[in-house]
């Protein structure tokens, strides 16, 4: 592997670690921006670099064990070379613990830290001769401890989920959350069986690994992809990214043909096209985000897709809209959350989040809550749905919308990371009760 490759993925990480940039958006421009390169290169530096972030917690644990220089003491630019350095020699089997080393090192002289190049010798090298023999927090002494270092989640997060849903299932989501995740994808249900299979077999002809749901028919999973936009069916709109979980959350919203459908959160799309396609060319869909970006990225996929029963709306959730009260058959409001449950797609998701974050995000979504069930007509639906797998911003927003509006909850579902395929998920499902002529 050459030193350019490896400079950029220190360049990338900075900007994910040290700048606090989103990883999903700086992995993806990089890839983007390198596209020319090999292969296996571009996958040298999307495995190290998610793997690196995925495992902080882990790697930096190993680290402040065997430097005397805390990671938190040590320069940005050295602490990044000796963290993805060491991802390499714990996780990566297939570099030399020798090569990761002198690279490391390296790095550092390019850099301009020759005078430390002695240091990241010692630790890596320490660590390498000793990785085997790495005393981790006692499992049976300091459990929920022993979680958060071997999975690299943040201990608050570990008690609550413990709390949540006990021990087993937690340490299960935690390894579910670690491992590989294909890219999941919609084909439109529009298509043929011909047609379907026809891309399809592109697909695997293009060496693309292709892998059948088995909770939804329309749903696969494709790995050993270089980019999405190249795969056959992209650029055709036969297809679109969309989680399982994102697609059972139409699913239960029960759609039919002739509804008015209001998705008041819909920025990228999926929910909104996959709406669009239960109409089956009837009724209509408003997808509604708050910035003018954000309604461009669902154009983006409209204008791929080629649905014309699709309206955009650039509109604030949070503000109430008098012209929009009891005018939708269904409105899906799938609201801004903590994202705990996509953690396995957005690494850094569980080091930006914390506590007292998830009281203000469910205090947020109950406000949109409330303007979300004034639009919904009598009889209609109300589908909630979120990314995360917290109670109070999941099962204490259901009771404060059957306590407190005029719905009475149907349906629910909760898909956890490790126990289901799919990321973590929860949905609800409300019908609106109609008002008594007395009142």
């Amino acid at each position: 592997m050459t030193i350019n490759t490896r400079e950029i993925l220190l360049e990338m990480l900075l900007e994910i670690l040290e700048k606090k940039k989103y990883s999903h958006l700086v992995i993806k421009q990089v890839l983007d921006k390198y596209a020319y390169l090999d292969k296996k290169d571009r996958a040298f530096i999307k495995r190290i670099g998610e793997g690196t972030i995925e495992n902080l917690i882990r790697i930096d644990y190993v680290l402040n064990a065997f430097s005397k220089t805390k990671t938190d003491c040590m320069k940005p630019v050295i602490r990044t070379i000796l963290r993805m350095s060491v991802y390499q020699i714990l996780f990566m089997e297939a570099v030399p613990d020798s090569a990761a080393c002198n690279e490391g090192v390296k790095l550092a002289v390019k850099k301009g830290f020759a005078p430390l190049k002695g240091f990241v010798n010692g630790v890596l090298r320490n660590i390498s001769r000793n990785k085997e023999n790495i005393s981790y927090p006692d499992r049976e002494a300091f459990l929920e401890e022993y979680l958060s270092v071997t999975y690299s989640m943040p201990l608050w997060i570990v008690q609550m989920w413990v709390s949540d849903y006990g021990e087993e299932t937690t340490e299960k989501m935690l390894k579910g959350l670690l491992q590989e995740r294909p890219v999941t994808i919609r084909m439109l249900e529009e298509l043929s069986i011909e047609e379907k299979e026809a891309w399809l077999l592109k697909m695997k002809e293009a060496g693309i690994a292709v892998r059948e749901s088995n909770q939804l028919a329309y749903a696969y999973y494709l790995s050993n992809i270089n980019s999405v936009s190249e795969v056959p069916g992209f650029a055709e709109g036969k297809f679109v990214v969309q989680d399982t979980g994102s697609m059972e959350v139409v699913e239960m919203s029960h759609i039919k043909g002739g509804d008015r459908v209001l998705d008041i959160c819909a920025a990228p799309g999926g929910k909104t096209l996959h709406a669009a396609s239960k109409l089956c060319g009837t009724g209509s869909v408003e997808a509604r985000d708050i910035s003018d970006y954000k309604i461009g990225l669902i154009l983006e996929n409209i204008e791929r897709t080629h649905y014309k029963n699709i309206r955009t709306k650039v509109w604030d959730a949070t503000k109430p809209d008098k012209e929009a009260v009891e005018s939708a058959d269904v409105v899906i409001a799938d609201l801004p959350c903590s994202g705990l449950g996509v953690i396995g797609r957005k690494g850094d998701i569980k080091y930006r989040i914390t506590k007292e974050d998830l009281s203000q995000i469910a205090a947020l979504q109950r406000e949109i809550l409330k303007n979300a069930a004034a639009y919904v007509k009598q009889g209609g639906i109300l589908l909630y749905s979120t990314c995360t797998i917290s109670k109070e911003e999941n099962q204490d927003n259901r009771d404060y919308v059957v306590n407190h509006l005029p719905f009475v909850l149907e349906e629910e579902k909760v898909l956890l990371p490790g126990i289901e395929p799919s990321d973590g998920f929860y949905m609800a499902r409300f019908c609106k009760r109609k008002k008594d002529r007395t009142e």
